[in-house]
């Protein structure tokens, strides 16, 4: 995290002192540094020192500061790119520099830029690569791995303590985990490497690089695995994908279902999103079935199965129905409350009181302003302005609050009236016949599919139904007038 992160996330951000050795050190990227020296420090009395550079915002020459702070911006990319340039050269040299070795070997002791087989992993490697050469499929592969107990690629660097990552703790094995051991040629005893690019220094992430421009040496380790081998389980994915190619398309004359609960629907037990698996019934039905990932990978770790997309859509139907039908209720109420002559002298005192505060922020706003001038003028002493300075400053920070506890308190009613978000949002569909996309999104927080078929169904908004409902109930029943 970059020191302008780490000001921003802190509670300490505006300090009224600032000290630092150099520019550099607050960052550089000179257009946020030049935000924060420019803009955000005076408008928040901040003043800031770098030492070895010479600059103070106390004073009023620091014309070289932009200046500086390109430099140290164009320097930082200039080092960047020799950096990368240097590795590049360690990689064309079939040196290995990542982090972790690949699964299946380790770093040599006497030179880290060296791979040799790990005695504990590299047999692991091998079974899956005989495994898949038998013809077993990736979920049975998977499936063997757990039950034998083996850690997983990252179970096992947290093990031998290379991460402390708690999420690496409980990985477990997973298809698109086992394609990429299968497709690296890492195991043939080539240093493959480039396969994803960044450049220090920048703001933009990796970019994957296309496989022609990856940088291959061959023969720089121990190979784990044969050619005729590889070339096997190569082949056999080809003709996987091929396959599945052929079948996508067979019954697109059977058209397409929308899927209405996508990124919405998760397993209660391992928590993970359900996949949603399209199924047809000789040619002529097309239904879709949601499925738990990690009851496919390994159906004892996770004893939720699959769920038909027609049932769970009739359950949500139902519990969003019932929710709708409450708001006819609530909204004649809240339409009542609206029309009251009490729900109207409320709205002009708090109209009242923002006007007020609002004042009482200009006035003090004024009176801080005109004060340096009023020093310049010798209408008061450098103790005098000092003191009035820091009351007006008081002054204005508290008028600022009161507004900003107004506003709130402002916005806090809307949620007593017909404005409640829950009301508005739902009231939206009130018409509606079926379930749409559209009233998914814009209704459900989260939906759980458990073992035995138990549906949990989260709808969004409630804090604001139970505030609406509650002020009402306090209210009593409220007439028009």
């Amino acid at each position: 995290m970059s020191t302008y992160e780490r000001l921003v996330n802190s509670q300490n951000f505006f300090s009224p002192n600032l000290t630092q050795e150099d520019l550099s050190r607050l960052g550089r990227n000179y257009l946020k540094t030049g935000e924060l020296i420019e803009i955000i420090f005076p408008e928040y009395e901040v003043r800031y020192i770098a030492i070895n550079d010479g600059v103070d915002t106390a004073r009023e020459d620091n014309e070289f500061t932009p200046l500086r702070n390109w430099f140290n911006a164009v320097y930082s990319k200039d080092i960047s790119r020799k950096i990368c340039s240097a590795l590049s050269v360690k990689q064309k040299n079939g040196e290995f520099i990542g982090s972790w070795a690949p699964y299946g070997y380790k770093k040599c002791a006497d030179d880290y830029h060296r791979l040799e087989p790990d005695a504990e992993t590299a047999p692991v490697v091998r079974q899956i690569f005989q495994m898949r050469c038998a013809g077993a499929g990736y979920q049975m592969i998977v499936r063997s791995l757990i039950r034998e107990g083996i850690p997983s690629p990252s179970q096992y660097h947290y093990l031998k303590g290379d991460t402390k990552a708690e999420r690496c703790a409980t990985a477990k094995w997973h298809v698109p985990m086992v394609q990429k051991i299968l497709q690296n040629e890492m195991y043939l005893g080539h240093m493959v490497q480039g396969r994803r690019r960044s450049v220090f220094g920048e703001t933009r992430g990796e970019r994957v690089v296309p496989a022609d421009e990856w940088i291959v040496v061959r023969n720089t380790h121990e190979a784990l695995i044969d050619e005729q081998t590889f070339q096997t389980v190569q082949q056999m994915a080809e003709q996987c994908r091929t396959s599945h190619k052929k079948c996508v398309g067979q019954y697109e004359y059977l058209g397409t279902i929308p899927n209405l609960f996508l990124g919405l629907l998760f397993c209660a037990d391992c928590k993970r999103p359900m996949m949603r698996r399209k199924e047809t019934f000789r040619g002529t039905r097309l239904h879709y079935t949601y499925v738990c990932r990690s009851h496919i990978e390994d159906p004892d770790s996770c004893p939720t199965g699959g769920f038909r997309e027609t049932d769970l859509k009739a359950v949500v139907w139902t519990a969003i129905q019932h929710e709708i039908a409450l708001t006819e209720d609530l909204a004649a109420l809240a339409q009542q409350y609206d029309d009251s002559s009490d729900a109207a002298r409320r709205k002009q005192a708090e109209d009242r009181e923002i006007t007020a505060a609002i004042r009482a922020q200009q006035r003090a706003s004024m009176l801080y302003d005109s004060l340096y001038q009023n020093y310049v003028d010798k209408l008061m002493t450098e103790q005098e302005y000092t003191e009035m300075k820091r009351k007006y400053r008081a002054d204005m920070e508290r008028a600022k609050a009161r507004l900003a506890e107004l506003e709130q308190r402002k916005q806090d009613r809307r949620s007593q009236t017909t404005q409640n978000i829950w009301l508005a949002t739902y009231s939206r569909f009130r018409d509606e016949t079926e379930l749409t996309e559209e009233m998914t999104h814009a209704l459900l927080e989260r939906v759980e599919i458990g073992a035995g078929r138990q549906i949990s169904v989260t709808l969004r908004y409630q804090d604001e139904y139970h505030a609406l409902a509650e002020f009402l109930n306090a209210e009593g029943q409220v007439r028009p007038e």
